[in-house]
């Protein structure tokens, strides 16, 4: 689910998931129905998975699309199927979720015991960034182009996550337009992500990582509380 950034309402996705940002699946939008008439509802995407990927999940299991933390509504495992439903809010403020035949970046939520191979990503998409570079040398160079206010969370060797994808930050320029940060991929990411299709000129997902969230919390001026009475405490 999509959650703004900076003194908003996070809206937190229902199972309150976790996921580590390395891609398991590509999918792709295979059909896409309006939940009513009205341009405040929102879409349910019928989304193909590659064969046996949903073998050990199950209805109401959280899933990442392309970064943003969904709920499985319904599956067909003949098909390779499974259905999630979108507000309208998340619809407006995320990419790459309203094109029949997109390819998709799928990540099944994090089990205890396994390993953290990325980083800590909470699926919740806290803004987009606008793609101004992607090219081929001796490694993939991503170039993205983020709001400053997005800005201020990125550092050099620091992580971001890019459509679902954990990636570390190779360089950050500020600039008054917003913030430009690189991203080196080697062949496998590229070729086993979604990120494959992109180009430049196109919308991405990002989430920042969430220590920076703390760092800033603790940078803040310090405000006096009152301790929590117990009435408060029942309520």
């Amino acid at each position: 689910m999509f959650s703004p950034v900076a003194g908003s309402l996070r809206k937190p996705c229902e199972n309150s998931a976790m996921f580590t940002g390395i891609i398991t699946g590509v999918g792709r939008i295979a059909a896409l129905h309006a939940l009513g008439t009205s341009l405040h509802h929102g879409k349910r995407l019928h989304i193909e998975a590659p064969p046996g990927y949903l073998d050990d999940v199950g209805l109401g299991d959280s899933i990442a699309i392309n970064g943003a933390c969904m709920t499985m509504t319904s599956l067909d495992l003949c098909q390779h199927q499974f259905t999630i439903d979108i507000i309208a809010e998340s619809l407006a403020r995320t990419n790459g979720l309203t094109e029949i035949g997109h390819r998709l970046s799928l990540e099944k939520a994090l089990r205890a015991n396994y390993r953290l191979n990325g980083h800590i990503v909470s699926g919740h998409v806290d803004g987009t960034g606008r793609v101004t570079r992607f090219e081929q040398g001796e490694s993939w160079e991503l170039w993205v182009m983020a709001s400053p206010e997005l800005g201020k969370y990125l550092a050099y060797k620091g992580s971001i996550t890019v459509n679902g994808v954990s990636l570390t930050v190779n360089s950050v320029e500020d600039s008054p337009a917003g913030c430009t940060f690189s991203i080196n991929l080697i062949p496998h990411t590229v070729y086993n992500t979604a990120l494959g299709a992109v180009t430049a000129g196109a919308m991405v997902n990002l989430e920042i990582d969430t220590v920076a969230r703390y760092v800033e919390r603790m940078l803040q001026p310090s405000q006096q509380s009152h301790p929590i009475s117990a009435q408060e405490s029942a309520a």
